[in-house]
This record gives structure tokens, C-alpha cells and sequence, in this order.
């Protein structure tokens, strides 16, 4: 075995170093060739090229994928970064929506307490909203104003598009409004076109009813509801809402004013109506006697002599 194994050793490095010989004698040859700068040694290379190179296209072929591979991964990556660069300018758009949003609501409730055409007999003081109740038992809202800018108690207040409640409690720098959604608020209203006169109450939910209405038959849903100012507490014509039926077929109002997004609300100076001191004289008049309203047309007649004279 060991005789064997030296003579395969004699036979093969003889033949390895004539191998290599060759490879680099034609390493060397190839570099002389491209190295000439003759004209029938270019046509040569290129006639070699033209041979040659297409025969190899199989073997460049792991080399065009890895060098594929290595483009997809770098665009890969700045993809990831570009990716992770948008989330974070999402996340900042995101907050500054937010904050157009906030603004633009206040700006849309500024310019409907602008727009809005009212009574010119009544002015008005627009207050900030500071809290709610949050309770499911009373609906009322705070308001930034009170007695120092001349609020009383009883007096409407509306969002700038419809009514909302009244004053009920006034402090020296606040004052509470109790909304018509409360379950205490009772509120006469009249019904457009059909003149129906009717009593808006508040039960805690977000559409209040109408109760004891005149002819229901003439009101359908889609009808005007307006403050009537009957009683005196409302001025008239103020805007509420539209009629509309519950699953029960009860009829109640969708309010105009907006109740979840109340942040300025106008206060309606109401005038004070005139005082009835005795309410029989509207309906029997003071008596007159008749000798003295006699006498006095006497004297009216003497003057009107004399002046002539």
C-alpha cells in the first residue's frame, strides 16, 4: 500500500505543475493579447469575446442574483427607513388634525353666533361653556358670565343656530343653564307651518317630547319647532328643532342646537314684560261715574270758549 501510494505521488505532481504551467502561461497570454494595441489583435479579442462569452452566461448568473439580492436588500432598507420617517410625520399630522379640528369647530361656532339673524329688540351676551353636570338625572351646562355682566335668572340662551335652555342660578362671575333636554325644563312652543301650539319637555335623553299638542293629526315629522313666548319666559320665533317620531309613534323634537359641542353660548337679555297688578281689570274696566265724566266734558267745552274769544 505504502508502494502504491508513493508511485501515485511520482504520476501526480509532475502533471499538477504542468497544469499550472499551462493556466498561467495562457493567464499570461490572455494579458499580452488585451494588452496589444494593434488592429488585427482587436479584431481577435473581439472575435474571442463573441465566442466565449456567451458559452458563460450560465455561469454569471449566481452573480447577477447575488448582486440583485444585495440591491433589493438595500432598497429594502431605505424603504423601512422612509417607512418609519412617514409613521412618525402621521403621528405629528395626526396631532395637528386634531388641533384644525378643535379650532375649526370653535371658529364654525364664532361665526354662526355672527350669522345668525335675531330679534333686534333682544341683545345678548355670549358666554365660554366651563362644565357639564355629567349627570343622567339633570341636564345643565356653567357658563363663564353672571351677574357682573347683568345675567338673570329666566333668561334664554341659544348656540347662535338654535335654543338651548335658560338661566337658572346666577352667581357673581357664573351662572348654570338648564338645557331643554333636562327632565324639570317645560317650554311652550308653536309647530310651523300648521300654527299647532304644544309643551316641549325634557326627559333626560337627547330629543325631548311634545306633549299635549292641539290637533296632532296636522303635525308631521320635518315640521319647524319655535319657541312660542307664550308665559313670557322665551322671546318668540326662536329656533328649536324639527318634529320627528320615535319608534312608539310619539312625536318629539331633533334639537337644532348642537349638545355635543357646546363651547360658547349666547345669553338673551329679555326684556321685562309689562306687570299686571290686578288682573280683574282686563276684565271688567274701572267704572266711570257718569256726573263727573259729564262735568268733565262741560269744562273741556268752557275752555275750548274762552281760547276762541
Amino acid at each position: 500500500m505504502a508502494r502504491n501510494k508513493g508511485n501515485s505521488e511520482t504520476y501526480v505532481r509532475p502533471i499538477r505543475r504542468l497544469l499550472i504551467g499551462i493556466m498561467l502561461l495562457c493567464f499570461f497570454g490572455l494579458f499580452i493579447l488585451w494588452r496589444i494595441d494593434s488592429p488585427r489583435v482587436e479584431r481577435l479579442r473581439a472575435g474571442l469575446v463573441d465566442k466565449v462569452v456567451p458559452s458563460f452566461e450560465w455561469a454569471l448568473v449566481p452573480v447577477t442574483k447575488t448582486i440583485g439580492m444585495i440591491e433589493n436588500f438595500q432598497s429594502y432598507q431605505r424603504l423601512y427607513d422612509q417607512n418609519q420617517e412617514l409613521r412618525n410625520e402621521l403621528r405629528q399630522m395626526q396631532a395637528w388634525k386634531e388641533a384644525a379640528l378643535q379650532l375649526e369647530q370653535k371658529n364654525a361656532k364664532l361665526l354662526d353666533l355672527n350669522k345668525v339673524r335675531i330679534d333686534p329688540r333682544y341683545t345678548y351676551v355670549t358666554g365660554v361653556v366651563m362644565a357639564d353636570s355629567g349627570s343622567p338625572f339633570r341636564q345643565s351646562v356653567l357658563l363663564n358670565v353672571g351677574a357682573r355682566d347683568g345675567i338673570m335668572d329666566g333668561w334664554a340662551t341659544m348656540d347662535g343656530i338654535g335654543l338651548v335652555g335658560r338661566i337658572s342660578g346666577v352667581g357673581q362671575n357664573t351662572a348654570r343653564v338648564i338645557l331643554l333636554t333636562d327632565s324639570n325644563s317645560r317650554l311652550p312652543v308653536t309647530i310651523q307651518p300648521s300654527g299647532q301650539r304644544a309643551i316641549l319637555s325634557g326627559d333626560n335623553s337627547i330629543r325631548p317630547s311634545l306633549d299635549f299638542i292641539e290637533t296632532p293629526e296636522l303635525v308631521r315629522p320635518g315640521d319647524r319647532v319655535i319657541s312660542s313666548g307664550d308665559g313670557g319666559v322665551f322671546p318668540p320665533g326662536i329656533l328649536i328643532g324639527q318634529v320627528a317620531k320615535d319608534p312608539d309613534r310619539r312625536l318629539r323634537v331633533i334639537l337644532a342646537a348642537d349638545y355635543e359641542r357646546m363651547d360658547y353660548l349666547r345669553v338673551l337679555r329679555t326684556h321685562e314684560s309689562e306687570r299686571i297688578t290686578d288682573p280683574g281689570a282686563l276684565i271688567i274696566p274701572e267704572r266711570v261715574d257718569p256726573q263727573s265724566e259729564i262735568d268733565g266734558i262741560e269744562d273741556t267745552g268752557q275752555s275750548a270758549e274762552a281760547e276762541n274769544g
